[in-house]
């Protein structure tokens, strides 16, 4: 009786450190979109801004950058404030992410203004740069073509 009593706790203990030992399921990892979104989805304030290497800062001032709309659910939205007479922002449109998610943004994808941004994002800073072709988003004409790099700051 004393032999099957001491069996019997053996077996309780090795089938309880069996499962002490099992880690659990864990949740599956954030897909990296919904990550890079939630580094995007602020208001991004203008810090410096390069057209063709020449600064243009003084021209963007006030120049203000929001993305916003619902994880996991693109195309997404941006809307811009503080833009100068003539800019290659648009006022406010949709984005989504390239192929290459952690760096490259598809704005107004399928439109006639569809332009392929490159980024950098930390937790206070977005850089984005693009070569932009065409005469700007104003009701006046002129040209803004080029290569631009815009750096922002939270």
């Amino acid at each position: 009786m004393k032999v099957l009593r001491i069996l019997s706790l053996i077996s309780i203990t090795a089938v309880l450190l069996t499962y002490a030992g099992c880690k659990g399921k864990g949740g599956d990892p954030e897909p990296i979109a919904d990550v890079q979104f939630d580094k995007l989805k602020k208001t991004w304030k203008i810090n410096t801004v390069t057209l063709d290497g020449t600064d243009k800062t003084a021209d963007y001032t006030n120049f203000q950058l929001t993305f916003s709309g619902t994880k996991g659910t693109p195309p997404f939205d941006y809307a811009t404030s503080g833009r100068p007479s003539l800019s290659p922002w648009k006022p406010s449109g949709k984005w989504d992410f390239g192929t290459a998610v952690e760096t490259q943004i598809i704005r107004d994808k399928g439109t006639a203004d569809e332009l392929a941004l490159t980024y950098s994002v930390t937790e206070t800073t977005l850089t984005i740069s693009f070569n932009f072709t065409g005469t700007g988003y104003s009701a006046r004409t002129g040209v803004v073509s080029g290569d631009w790099v815009y750096v922002f700051k939270l």
